[in-house]
Parts: C-alpha cells; structure tokens; sequence
C-alpha cells in the first residue's frame, strides 16, 4: 500500500491524477498546509522539505519500506512501479517526456506559483511583482501551445506523465473566482493549442477521479492571517 501525504494543490493533483491514471492502490493522508501540518514531526520524517507531496512505500525497492519527496520522482518512481506505464518506451519519446517533466518543475510550477502568489495571497500588492509573473506566466503558456500546436500530447504521440504534471497548473490558472480578482486568469482562447490539450486531459475519468481527491478540503473565500503565517510566513524559516 501507498502512503500519500498531500493536499488538494496543483502539486498534489499531479500525483494523485498519476495514481488512478496507473491504477494504483493508495492511501491519502492529508496535510493541512493551511493549519501547519506539514511542520509536525511525522510529517517531516517522509520529507526534510516540509512540503506537500510525498509517499511512503511498503514494498519499495528491495521489498523494503521507501519513502519519496518531490513530485516529478514521485511521478517517476510511480511509472517504474506500474511496469513503466505513462513513460514511452522509445528512448527519444522518453526523454521528452523527461524534458516536458523538466520544464514544468523548474518553469511553470515556479513562476505559475509566484505569479498565484503575489496576486492572490501576498497581504501587499506589488503591481511589479504581479506583472512580472504575469508576463511570465503567458510566455511559458505560449511555450507550450506552440508545442502543442505540432504534438498532440508534450512527449509527443503518447498522453504521459509529462501532461498529468503539467495540466493541474494550467487548469488552476484558469479559474475564475472572486478569490484571485487581483491575480486574473489565463485565457485559453488565447492559446488554442493548450485548450484543446487541456480539454482531452481534463475529459479523462481518472483525471477527474484525482481532481477529485480530497476535494472537500478546499476552502473558499481569502486567505486567513493564519494560512498565510502556516503557508508562506517565518514558520518555513524555523522548520527543522
């Protein structure tokens, strides 16, 4: 059995879409990132990090107890698990995938997370900040509709690990609410190459089974003092 421990965020739908995509068996465990959970001590025993998500294996490598941070290992680890499913078998098809997974960790996740921040969470509006990310958020969205526009799917032929990491944070930068009036949204009508991708993943049963997951949890309306202090204060600093 699986240990997930994870929250109802981009980060943590990508490994729960990848989960039933693979038909995997798996517990969740949540952890309030809102109420501090990721700081308790059993938390941190799965990861240093403090950060969501993470698993723990029984029957990892060896048949020993394993355990894993950082999504896109998780996601690989995942596939190995499940005979190499939703990774393509031809090597060239493997390593875009590979570069795609790449290119969200280091570029979408990051930039599509400080642009989310600073217009929906920050307690100051810096109009800098919030158009920077902005600007950076369309240009790596353009990125992947003119690859969209050649491929039907980022490795290529095959829908694999490289859409299910992508897709939660296009499809969270699209959503409208009074939430992120300051933020905006993402147009997909201006990039008709990811909206026709994101509508094909989005139409997939076990994607919206993992969307699903844990989807009681969220909570509308602002952010609190304490959410905030919990997910982006000093609190991170003084974690052990």
């Amino acid at each position: 059995m699986l240990e997930v421990w994870s929250w109802p965020t981009p980060n943590g739908h990508k490994v729960h879409i990848a989960l039933e995509e693979l038909g995997l068996d798996y517990k969740i465990i949540p952890v309030n990132i809102g109420a501090g959970d990721q700081f308790k001590p059993e938390f941190l025993k799965i990861t240093p990090n403090h950060r969501i998500p993470a698993i723990r294996d029984s029957d990892g490598p060896g048949g020993k107890s394993f355990t894993l941070f950082e999504s896109a290992a998780i996601m690989m680890y995942l596939s190995d698990k499940a005979g190499g499913k939703l990774m393509p078998k031809d090597p060239a098809a493997r390593f875009k995938c590979i570069e795609w997974m790449m290119f969200q960790m280091g570029g979408v996740g990051p930039m599509f997370g400080q642009w989310n921040h600073f217009g929906a969470y920050a307690p100051e509006k810096v109009p800098y900040a919030i158009e920077r990310y902005s600007n950076e958020m369309k240009r790596l969205t353009r990125v992947l509709n003119s690859r969209l526009s050649e491929t039907n799917w980022l490795a290529g032929d095959e829908y694999s690990m490289a859409d299910i990491i992508t897709f939660p944070w296009i499809r969270v930068a699209t959503q409208h609410s009074s939430r992120f009036d300051d933020r905006g949204y993402l147009d997909l009508a201006d990039y008709p190459g990811v909206k026709r991708w994101c509508d094909a993943i989005e139409a997939r049963p076990a994607v919206q089974r993992g969307l699903a997951v844990l989807s009681d949890a969220q909570r509308p309306g602002k952010i609190t003092d304490e959410e905030r202090e919990n997910t982006f204060g000093k609190t991170q600093f003084q974690a052990r």
